[in-house]
């Protein structure tokens, strides 16, 4: 049998080559004759979509995200749902912003008072009681008021007491401005002292004077409630004005990252240096600029109160007043920056050897370069997902019927929170045990089988989107290994590439190893759930935790934190043999371990110091694009263009902007990472099947292998 015939996955005895698990010698690239593998994990993998898919599609039905898109009253109906009699009134109205102080807002995240539906807040201060005598001198001021209540009227005809048992209007009205689709008093400040509608005390309708401090007070229990809602209305708003600015970062940062995959080739060493010019200039100018905010804010009021003094405040802006923000911001920049340099400084020999590798992995790249458009691919898959799950957990979160609670304004209703029915609420017991109870609507759900797992579905939805989303990023790193190692096994490059290797390696992937790269991203999946559990668990238990507990959820945290990065390493190396040697996960992850452990000091030499080198070359990529963004989002750069000048918070396209430019650059350099990788395995194994004589001759290249030879990082050749 020849050499082209002999089967190379062929494992022979530990003693016969002399180092553990040998392979056979004739081993000549990437296995062809393959077999599935891992087929029970494949069969569970599919089971698991289908399941998926058929979630969506209960979901879909279930479902309705108008449920989001809308503000609902008390009897659960849409404000502003077109065909119905709200579509007209898209703001909601609170009768008793007063009551919105009890602790039954945080536990319902309803505001214990009717709730209806208007054409547009009030704009004036009008009690029930003014307009029954100013009902005697125009019939205005009852038109205009009886748009906030229930049914409107032509002149009142019930008195006080009456209005307050039937919940049929509000007792007073107050200026308000529309608030996400929600009438909120029209609050300002005059001379330091708060007002609403020009005034700070009011009658509130039921014979008491309040301040405006007390309705602010009711008004924020509802804002905690909606300030996320709001924040992401201004970040959307921010979005809408900045968009085409982004698109075009991201362009320049794409070409930016493309440009230097493509120079690393010819000028690796001059860029190398112009990546440590870069970044060290990147930071310094960092450093710089956190100084010049910290010396501004000297003698500003407030700007020495401590980010523990602040709170937590969803205007983020506010911490930007804070010297002590800039101050950690410049001490953190400073010790990256010595961090840098002394890296430079210890790991001047290594980087060498890094410099080299780099440009075997742009020749790599250069004769198959469709690896760099796989990024593309990877990107759809990771998006598709994306939109996937959150499609799902809107459906799902707005699953079921209006489900009404009792909800009393002082909460001292022993019946508070119970289910109820607001058709026949006021002839039931309820009634007329809490005189001051209503039945308003809480939420949608229901109680049948489906609604009761809902919470159980989400979960599952957001397993299987991890497990997804794993296994896509293990499918490229199989498929890029198995491009990468035909372009290291070929003798004579790159005459003996095979033709399309990426693409034969993808299908190789799909086809046989689907089990195995489901394997591993199941592991990967379950760290991460239980990652979300413990902090789900320690939100849970913040308040009553001693220091005990806290302590040991920050070691849990902690080690499987550590545990993620190191299956996330393991798992690269072991879809690296996958790709190769086509066995099953578990086999070629003990392969890489021990290819690994055996070769120990050539990875303390070589593989982390060229992943140092990449991270630095993301790092410069976004701090450019980054650096331009803030120039331009400041309005620093008005003589040479003008940017955009109506900004909520110009650090939302600005993180955006430098965000996105580090995984496009990451998309570009991961490519470069994984031939890397897959090159220094296969050297690895190149080491010990082969000894550079005639017979078994070194498939590296042989710059390389004079480079690495010179570091001793190679045997010297042996005799035949």
């Amino acid at each position: 049998m020849n050499d082209k015939e002999e089967t190379p996955d062929t494992y022979l005895d530990d003693e016969t080559y002399g180092y553990p698990n040998a392979y056979d010698p004739n081993f000549k690239g990437p296995v062809a004759k393959r077999s599935c593998t891992d087929v029970l994990c494949c069969i569970i993998f599919i089971l698991f979509i289908i399941a998926y898919i058929l979630l969506g599609l209960v979901a879909w039905i279930h479902g309705d995200p108008r449920r989001v898109a809308y503000p609902t009253d008390s009897k659960g109906h849409f404000c502003g749902q077109k065909g119905t009699s709200n579509e007209n009134k898209t703001i909601l109205f609170y009768f008793n912003l007063f009551s919105c102080t009890s602790p039954s807002v945080v536990v319902n995240l309803q505001c214990p008072t009717t709730q209806i539906c208007v054409s547009k807040c009030p704009e004036k201060f009008l009690t029930y009681m003014e307009i029954e005598f100013a009902h005697k001198t125009s019939q205005n001021y009852s038109t205009y008021y009886s748009q906030f209540c229930k049914t409107p009227f032509g002149k009142p005809a019930k008195a006080l007491a009456q209005l307050l048992l039937d919940d049929d209007c509000p007792t007073a009205i107050f200026p308000s401005k529309p608030f996400l689709q929600r009438c909120f008093p029209d609050f300002a400040t005059n001379n330091g002292t708060l007002t609403v509608g020009n005034k700070t005390t009011f009658e509130d309708g039921s014979g008491r004077t309040r301040n405006a401090i007390e309705l602010r007070t009711a008004a924020n229990r509802v804002n905690k409630i909606l300030d996320a809602r709001a924040v992401g209305m201004k970040i959307f708003e921010d979005y809408a004005t900045t968009w085409y600015w982004i698109l075009i970062g991201l362009t320049i940062a794409m070409l930016l990252s493309c440009m230097f995959v493509i120079l690393l080739r010819f000028i690796a060493g001059i860029l190398f240096w112009v990546f440590m010019v870069g970044v060290i200039g990147i930071i310094g100018y960092g450093i710089w600029h956190c100084y010049q905010e910290y010396n501004n804010l000297q003698g500003r009021p407030n700007s020495h109160l401590s980010v523990y003094d602040l709170g937590i405040q969803t205007d983020l802006s506010m911490y930007f007043q804070l010297k002590q923000t800039w101050l950690a911001f410049m001490i953190i920049l400073c010790i990256l920056e010595v961090f840098i340099i002394l890296m430079l400084i210890f790991l001047r020999e290594r980087i060498r050897i890094s410099i080299t590798l780099l440009k075997e992995g742009s020749k790599a790249i250069g004769c198959i370069p469709t690896t760099l458009i796989y990024p593309i691919l990877t990107f759809i898959f990771i998006s598709i997902c994306i939109a996937y799950w959150a499609v799902i957990a809107i459906y799902l979160a707005t699953s079921g019927v209006p489900i009404y609670k009792v909800i009393a304004p002082e909460g001292k209703c022993k019946h508070e929170n119970t289910t109820c029915n607001p058709e026949i609420f006021n002839t039931t017991e309820i009634a007329k045990a809490c005189p001051e109870a209503q039945c308003n609507f809480a939420f949608y759900g229901g109680k049948s089988l489906y609604h009761q797992y809902v919470p159980t579905f989400q979960m599952f939805n957001l397993f299987v989107f991890f497990w997804l989303i794993n296994f896509v990023i293990a499918l490229g790193q199989c498929a890029l290994a198995g491009a990468f190692a035909s372009y290291y096994w070929a003798f004579r490059k790159p005459d003996d590439i095979p033709p399309h290797p990426l693409f034969t390696a993808f299908g190789r992937a799909i086809r046989y190893h689907t089990g195995s790269l489901a394997f591993g991203s199941l592991l990967l999946a379950l760290i991460q759930m239980f990652k979300i559990v413990l902090e789900y668990l320690d939100r849970r238990l913040k308040d009553p935790q001693n220091n005990i507990s806290k302590f040991l959820q920050c070691c849990l945290k902690c080690c499987f934190w550590c545990l993620e990065n190191v299956i996330k390493y393991f798992n690269r190396n072991a879809y690296v043999m996958i790709a190769i040697y086509g066995k099953n996960f578990c086999r070629s992850a003990r392969d890489a371990f021990n290819l690994l452990m055996r070769n120990i000091l050539k990875i303390a030499v070589m593989d982390k110091v060229t992943d140092f080198v990449l991270i630095l070359g993301k790092i410069l990529v976004a701090g450019c694009i980054g650096m331009l963004a803030f120039l331009l989002f400041t309005q620093r750069l008005p003589t040479i263009i003008e940017g955009p000048t109506s900004l909520n918070y110009y650090w939302v396209p600005l993180l955006t902007v430098i965000i996105g430019s580090y995984l496009v650059a990451h998309g570009f350099f991961s490519v470069y990472a994984m031939c890397i990788d897959t090159i220094f395995i296969c050297f690895c194994e190149d080491m010990e099947r082969n000894n550079g004589s005639t017979g078994k001759p070194y498939f590296i290249a042989p710059t390389l292998h004079g480079t690495l030879k010179k570091m001793q990082l190679v045997p010297q050749k042996q005799k035949e």
